[in-house]
């Protein structure tokens, strides 16, 4: 049978409660709204039974009856058999008691509250616990709970001014997210909202909106004596949350119920804060719309932001200070001294305190406020643990050392474009405040209202680039701030008129400014904070900031006034949801010169740390070194160009083999003058095309034939329409590319050579980043390589080896940068800067041998070089070929072998700064 979504689940389990329950057929009807195969549930039917092999064993009892002690005495009665039911499940329909048997997961509730349960029984999907976890269970209700509601109300609501519309149901929403998870978490009374919706209107909704009205409106006043008393009910709320508060929306019988099965059947003590935002942004946008979690930022990957930026260091200091007390406890020194000790300890736990409630935390574009959260609850927990040791040490567990948290919301400041978001930033701020204050109370017994709502933080509405950051965020020059977030990313050449005007205005100051990232600009803008006061920052970023054409462009310019203290390497940033689509990224922790720690840490993927001296705009170790384009091989090595550009409108493209084979079956004297002709992609994939391949005098011995002639004459009138002079200019000679790419001089070269085969080394501008090795390869006389590669013409054979060396695929995915997520090579920034030892002719030789080993394992193999080539599809023998090639290669830089691919850029840099002497060092 087809699978049910769980909310689907949950409405059928409530509709069947509902509906009254029969005892003889209960079971049977549970089953059916789960992945149990129909035939077995009508056969189960049929027999009466109440067991299905693997899965379940069922029993009803008498209302007497405990159905937790009948679940252990079934499990009891069962331990021997071989197949266990995953399920035991036990009820007298007043309670409902169940194991799952593989995780030890219990269940004992209300028979009345089964619906909101539903999930526990997923595992009958396949769907299992662990799995589901991942994605908070609340959170994927909520949102699919909220999904249906926005669809209903779009439906039914007409609006003139679209605009106007999103923003009253966003408003709406907010406010109904805020009440119902207030009814449902001891803020007010609760399911006071539901129980008014299902008492105070009619169930056709008609007069729903009027309802929400007078709530709405009543939540705003202070003083409510006057009004009538099931609102006086309702605690005053305060925080601007309900000013304004006039609804104009309709609702009829669905979304009454909806709203009713939202207040009902969702358990929001258990909705993360840090994902509210982005649900509802999920629910009220059509074009983002999908599972629920695939839009926010999970807290493991916010926490690699905060760790290193300045988390470890405070949880650091807390922990200093407890090791020195536990120290000198074991010492048994005498009392007077452990009293002035204890005192100094106090003191100086006080004084972290104090330390952390004077810190300023900055989100420039915080979305619905994920980071500001996440830092907002991890500093209460700090400070518990803070609370904690203070009362110890003064022998007093009892003592309520502060009215209040110190960690105060109003030293949490965010900017946000979007005015929906910047709303729902406060109320997950909000939301997250009272959660902590909850925890507070149940590890100290530290008691703080809630109600009525403060400010929540200073989350302001606006263009990040074109506010004034300092006064956004007051500071003097002591004060300890820091930033944090994940601006948007937006390549130079997809910014719209608007983000480039941002830009020009924000870093037009700065040379090449036209040819930078988006982010870029939170970069220099973070930096000019953090060196106005004592801060430091810390920006999710693509990598395309630290590779490429942009690191001289930004960094040259940013290290001048900061400095790198750690980064965390490319990763995958994504959430916990399964199949969620990440962006490759990286983290950047910067700081001003006179708040730098002496210790740096690169991070990789998995979180290894490795502490460094220094860390370079590539994000290795090693000094501030900047590789910048070259016209000319710094190398020594043979020249590089770009292969051939037609510009002939297609005339002298033959695209086919049939079609080739036509035109020598009709002129066999063409023969001559047809080449094999393609780039990247034709030789990746082997789909060379068809050429003809012309001069000045093959063409004047051919020009009689009529298919040549017409065809260079098309060339002809193609460039003279161009509006490119240069293209109007080689008009002159349409017989020929428009740009050759050295080739004639090269093949001339070859000739007087004496050598047996004209060589080109074709070499691909872009390839995929799923292959660990980019395809390279070479052609001989009868292929002319297009302009999408790049070609050494008259190439050794040993070049081969060593630009198909991990080191050089290293040093092209740091250097050469990305073509949306693909490797882009490029002759000046790559090739021409490319460090080569010197090499013997000894280590020539060896890598030819292995190349051509490389060669014929290729040939031997067959398939295409995207085939053999792919991470996950490449042969073991092909791979190991590539090793001993790999390892050949780097023990001309390096007598001791590489530990990993972070050590091999460091040292090709060092070698590069030594090539370049110093060229490449910031001044």
């Amino acid at each position: 049978m087809a699978k049910l979504d769980i909310i689907t689940i949950e409405d059928k389990i409530k509709q069947l409660l509902e509906a009254g329950i029969d005892p003889a057929t209960f079971l049977y009807d549970f089953l059916s709204f789960y992945a149990i195969p129909k035939a077995t549930i009508t056969r189960l039917r049929k027999e009466n039974g109440t067991t299905i092999k693997n899965k379940l064993y069922y029993r009803q009892v008498s209302t007497e009856q405990s159905v937790v002690a009948e679940v252990a005495k079934i499990e009891a009665e069962i331990s021997q058999q071989k197949s266990q039911p995953r399920y035991i499940i036990v009820t007298n329909f007043e309670h409902l008691a169940s194991k799952d048997t593989k995780t030890g997961d219990t269940l004992n509730i209300a028979f009345a509250d089964l619906a909101s349960y539903a999930d526990f029984f997923l595992a009958w999907n396949g769907v299992e616990k662990v799995d589901y976890a991942k994605e908070n269970p609340a959170d994927i209700k909520a949102a699919e709970r909220f999904t249906r509601l926005y669809d209903e109300l779009r439906k039914i609501n007409h609006f003139t001014n679209q605009s106007e519309a999103e923003k009253e149901f966003n408003l709406f929403l907010i406010r109904l997210l805020f009440l119902l998870f207030a009814e449902d978490t001891d803020i007010m009374k609760k399911g006071i909202l539901t129980n008014a919706i299902k008492t105070r209107s009619r169930e056709d909704g008609s007069d729903l909106n009027a309802l929400f009205n007078q709530i709405f409106a009543s939540l705003d006043v202070a003083n409510r004596l006057k009004q009538e008393n099931w609102l006086q009910e309702f605690p005053y709320v305060n925080g601007k949350l309900f000013t304004a508060a006039q609804t104009n929306l309709t609702f009829d019988r669905k979304t009454r119920k909806l709203i009713i099965e939202a207040g009902e059947l969702l358990n929001w003590n258990e909705i993360n804060p840090d994902i509210l935002g982005s649900m509802i942004q999920t629910v009220a946008s059509q074009e983002h719309r999908s599972r629920a979690g695939m839009h926010y930022t999970s807290v493991s990957n916010i926490m690699k932001v905060i760790k290193p930026l300045f988390l470890d260091d405070l949880t650091q200091a807390y922990q200093l200070i407890i090791d020195k007390i536990n120290e000198n406890e074991d010492k048994l020194i005498a009392d007077r001294t452990r009293r002035d000790n204890r005192s100094l300890y106090a003191k100086a736990l006080r004084n972290l305190l104090e330390r952390i409630s004077q810190i300023k935390f900055f989100d420039p574009a915080c979305g619905s406020g994920n980071f500001l959260i996440i830092i907002y609850k991890e500093l209460r927990r700090l400070e518990i643990k803070i609370l904690k040791s203070l009362r110890q040490l003064t022998d007093n567990h009892a003592i309520s050392l502060f009215e209040s948290s110190r960690i105060s919301l109003n030293h949490f400041y965010g900017i946000e474009l979007n005015d929906f978001a910047h709303e729902v930033a406060r109320l997950s701020l909000w939301i997250a405040e009272h959660q902590m204050n909850v925890e507070t109370e149940k590890e100290i017994n530290l008691k703080q209202a809630f109600l009525p709502l403060k400010d929540a933080g200073h989350i302001v509405q606006g263009n990040a680039l074109r506010l004034d950051w300092n006064e956004v965020v007051p500071h003097t020059a002591t004060d300890e701030i820091y930033l944090i977030g994940n601006p948007p990313y937006i390549g130079y050449q997809l910014q719209n008129k608007e983000q480039k005007e941002d830009v020009t205005l924000c870093i037009s100051h700065i040379p090449r400014y036209k040819s930078m990232d988006y982010i870029a600009c939170w970069f220099f803008k973070g930096v000019d904070f953090i060196n106005s006061c004592n801060g430091k920052l810390s920006f999710v970023t693509t990598n395309s900031i630290c590779q490429g054409e942009q690191v001289p462009i930004v960094w040259n310019h940013l290290l001048q006034t900061s400095v790198i203290e750690f980064a965390y390497t490319s990763f995958k940033w994504g959430n916990s949801a399964s199949n969620n689509a990440g962006v490759t990224v990286i983290i950047i922790g910067l700081a001003n010169f006179s708040n730098v720690h002496s210790n740096r840490y690169i991070f990789s993927e998995d979180s290894t740390q490795n502490n460094v001296e220094y860390i370079n705009p590539y994000l290795s170790s090693g000094d501030s070194v900047i590789v910048e384009a070259s016209n000319s091989p710094l190398n020594g090595l043979p020249k590089m160009v770009c292969g051939n550009m037609p510009k002939e409108g297609g005339y002298l493209i033959i695209s086919t083999a049939e079609e080739k084979n036509k035109i020598l079956a009709d002129y066999p004297e063409l023969v001559s003058v047809i080449k094999y002709y393609g780039g990247s992609v034709e030789f990746i994939n082997n789909k060379l095309r068809y050429v003809f391949w012309l001069n000045i005098q093959t063409y004047q011995e051919l020009k009689g034939n009529p298919l040549l002639f017409e065809r260079v004459e098309g060339v002809r009138k193609t460039r003279l329409a161009s509006k490119a002079g240069s293209s109007r200019k080689a008009a002159d000679k349409p017989y020929e590319f428009m740009q050759r790419g050295e080739w004639d001089k090269a093949y001339q070269e070859f000739l007087h050579s004496g050598a047996e085969e004209f060589m080109q080394l074709l070499v691909p501008t872009v390839s995929s980043e799923q292959r660990d090795y980019v395809p390279m390869g070479f052609m001989d006389e009868n292929t002319i390589i297009s302009s999408s590669a790049y070609v050494v013409y008259n190439a050794p054979i040993w070049l081969l080896g060593l630009l198909q060396s991990r080191l050089h695929m290293t040093w092209l995915r740091a250097i050469g940068g990305k073509l949306e997520t693909r490797y882009r090579y490029s002759a000046g920034l790559v090739y021409n800067t490319f460090p080569v030892p010197d090499l013997s002719d000894k280590r020539k030789s060896q890598i030819e041998e292995q190349v051509l080993e490389i060669l014929d394992l290729r040939e031997e193999l067959g398939g295409t070089l995207a085939e053999l080539y792919h991470r996950d599809t490449m042969p073991d023998s092909l791979r190991q070929a590539h090793q001993v090639l790999d390892g050949i290669v780097e023990r001309a830089y390096k007598e001791t072998p590489f530990q990993s691919d972070e050590e091999r850029l460091s040292h090709l840099l060092k070698r590069y700064k030594e090539m370049t002497n110093d060229k490449g060092k910031i001044k």
